[in-house]
């Protein structure tokens, strides 16, 4: 599990990409560095409507998953894809952006003096990088 604070940049609509698939792309700014890095994310399937309600230039801690797959184009090249798949959306304000949660059916707030916080792993999994 990753997490990255930063304020919202750009709000995408869900895209229904097949009949059983869709998704919902968002961009956030992480600016605690020398450069801001522009950060796009994606929300699948029920995750979509983590959006709902949040706005651009909303401050927001994403909690999500790195995925990486491989795929081989039509002339046999293989090529590999790196995603970012958001699973829980904070707001750094103190509200909340509605979630999943089976206890509650909401995230838990942030306290409003939360600080950006760096890419932290708090798996378990040793990883090879």
């Amino acid at each position: 599990m990753f997490k990255l604070s930063g304020t919202v940049k750009k709000v995408f609509p869900t895209v229904q990409v097949s009949e059983k698939f869709s998704k919902r792309e968002f961009v956030v700014t992480e600016s605690t560095g020398m450069y801001p890095q522009d950060i796009l994310f994606q929300l699948t399937q029920d995750k979509c409507t983590l959006l709902d309600g949040v706005n651009e230039n909303d401050s927001i801690e994403v909690s999500f998953n790195l995925r990486g797959r491989e795929w081989t184009n039509p002339q046999g090249e293989v090529k590999y894809f790196n995603s970012l798949d958001a699973w829980r959306i904070d707001r750094l304000n103190g509200s909340v952006a509605p979630s999943q949660n089976t206890n509650t059916g909401f995230a838990a707030p942030v306290a409003p003096t939360a600080t950006p916080v760096q890419l932290v792993d708090s798996s378990d999994d040793d990883l090879p990088f």
